[in-house]
């Protein structure tokens, strides 16, 4: 995965004030740095804006048809080095002085001006005008600095052609007046606390490293204070390189709701979240394949860096960690220290083109669950062991969650259906919270089944207690780590399959190592984890039995 993109239903560039990223380009200038000072367009010198980085610019002002923004949060996650405070900096000019808000729809040749600078308006395009009174804040982590964002914004004020009619008393290394009316504040965590509460717009800068109680709080104070002036149509900027899961950082949440919108299981769509990672399989051993990697995460920014260099000083170096490197340089998360898989390892794995066809003979395994916890069906293909999701339940975020039920008429639906149109030769389901489900399933379909769940007395073609398998399941559970480690595992790619093996951690017991929650109450799940590793179980066990070999004589299929 390189670039894992979430927008809203109905995004549309053309519907984009254009006039925003037109003004940045006239009248911006880049920050601190090698190429301090040079222009974005219009001289003989000037160093353009990427294609990326203006295309991002213009998904954050997309509008819907009514003239509405689509997003009030927007997340860029890049690798270290990528300028986006320098973005960031961009932005912020635009929201204090340039024309950042909806103004109507153009009939063409409507034009905007300002301090001499023109710009004419296509039919059918959205067009702009300032805020009134903006109040932009820039989000710092430290007491003792003013932030990379603020940083850049300083720079152009002083230097830059936006400055020229400002006065020098207006600029100010803790604050920003505006001509107009408004200001540009930078904040700590301590002041957004105290200070304000009339944004108009945020950026908050590096916010994987929101962390600490009061990080975390700081930000929750600056969303909530954006909601206050809904005619200045407020929204905030967050730029940051990717996280380190398990630290429960702000960015960690925004991904995780990130992904809820993508997986339909939230109502919210107003988060734009635009991530930009390296290849999962990058061999780290070689310069070749590491240029590669950081060629394809830094996109059309890669040809100012020293690739070869940052390889050799953070990737070789032998007094650096490799984990670090990986986060900072390929902007891949790495696993929390109890991870019983990593994104790496697990994206390797995917092969989203392989079609499961209904004539294929395939296991299926299921856990089951009533409300908290999620509910999953998962197959194994037979002749390769492929791994697809047939099923998944889970609670609704938000209000549509509350007193909520897994729809078990639903799982039992969804079941018949794979018996129906599938050739199943093997079903394990948990009993928990579905005994009667599957004594149901065991008793219509159970001849069909060439190994039994459960042997011995309590024979039963589907009923599989989890509460009295544990050595076979931690067997299962390395098995597959085992397998996927090895390259040996294949899986639809399936972004909820994904979630789930993440959240998975290593949990050590007297049989092994098998998987659990990261804590009893952990509202991330892993079921289809579970799913998948039982399904592997089942599959192995088919193969191992002389029914197997007897009915593949039987059809003339030939072994494998």
């Amino acid at each position: 995965m390189a670039r894992e993109l979430v927008r809203a239903p109905g995004h549309a560039r053309r519907r984009s004030l254009g006039v925003v990223l037109a003004w940045i380009e006239a009248w911006c200038v880049h920050g601190p740095g090698d190429v301090q000072g040079r222009a974005l367009a219009g001289t003989s010198d000037a160093l353009p804006l990427d294609d990326e980085f203006a295309g991002l610019i213009l998904d954050c002002y997309v509008h819907d048809q009514a003239g509405r923004r689509l997003y009030d949060t927007a997340v860029v996650s890049r690798a270290k080095g990528r300028a986006k405070s320098e973005l960031a900096g961009f932005v912020a000019l635009a929201e204090a002085f340039g024309p950042a808000r909806f103004a109507g729809w153009a009939t063409g040749g409507e034009v905007y001006q300002w301090r001499g600078w023109t710009y004419e308006y296509e039919p059918g395009e959205p067009m702009g005008l300032p805020v009134v009174h903006p109040v932009v804040r820039c989000l710092a982590t430290e007491e003792s600095q003013s932030g990379n964002t603020y940083d850049n914004v300083h720079f152009n004020l002083e230097h830059g052609p936006l400055g020229e009619d400002l006065p020098g008393h207006a600029v100010g290394l803790s604050r920003i007046f505006l001509p107009d009316g408004g200001e540009i504040v930078p904040s700590t965590a301590s002041s957004a606390a105290k200070d304000g509460g009339k944004e108009s717009f945020a950026v908050f800068d590096e916010p994987h490293l929101y962390v600490l109680p009061e990080l975390r709080r700081m930000y929750k104070t600056v969303d909530r204070n954006l909601r206050k002036r809904r005619a200045a149509s407020p929204w905030a900027l967050l730029t940051s390189t990717t996280y380190q899961p398990g630290e429960n950082s702000t960015l960690e949440s925004l991904h995780d709701r990130a992904r809820l919108i993508a997986e339909g299981r939230t109502r919210e769509s107003r988060l734009l979240f635009d991530h930009r990672e390296a290849p999962p399989n990058v061999d780290l051993t070689s310069m070749d394949a590491l240029v590669a990697a950081l060629t394809e995460v830094y996109g059309p920014f890669a040809a100012a860096l020293d690739l070869r260099g940052i390889v050799e000083n953070e990737f070789w170096n032998t007094a650096k960690d490799v984990q670090d490197a990986r986060r900072y340089f390929l902007n891949q998360p790495t696993a929390a220290v109890d991870a019983w898989m990593t994104r790496q390892e697990w994206a390797a794995c995917a092969s989203p083109d392989l079609v499961v066809a209904d004539s294929d003979p395939i296991v299926m395994f299921f856990d089951g669950s009533k409300s908290d916890d999620a509910s999953g069906l998962v197959g194994c293909r037979m002749a390769d062991g492929h791994l697809f999701v047939l099923g998944c339940w889970e609670k609704p975020e938000g209000p549509a969650g509350e007193d909520w039920r897994v729809d078990r008429a639903d799982v039992d639906r969804v079941v018949r259906q794979a018996f129906a149109t599938r050739d199943v030769v093997a079903f394990f389901g948990d009993l928990a919270e579905f005994e009667t489900y599957v004594d149901s399933w065991g008793n219509d379909f159970g001849r069909q089944l060439l190994v039994e769940a459960t042997a011995g007395r309590h024979r039963h073609p589907v009923a599989w207690d989890m509460r009295g398998r544990t050595a076979e399941f931690t067997a299962a559970a390395e098995r597959m780590r085992t397998d996927v480690l090895d390259g040996e595992l294949t899986h639809d790619g399936d972004s909820r399959l994904a979630r789930h093996v993440l959240n998975a951690r290593r949990s050590p017991n007297r049989y092994g190592v098998s998987i659990c929650k990261e804590g009893r109450e952990s509202p991330r799940k892993i079921d289809l984890a579970v799913c998948a590793a039982g399904a592997r179980m089942v599959r192995r066990l088919v193969l191992a039995d002389p029914k197997w070999a007897k009915r593949r004589k039987k059809t003339g299929r030939a072994a494998f």
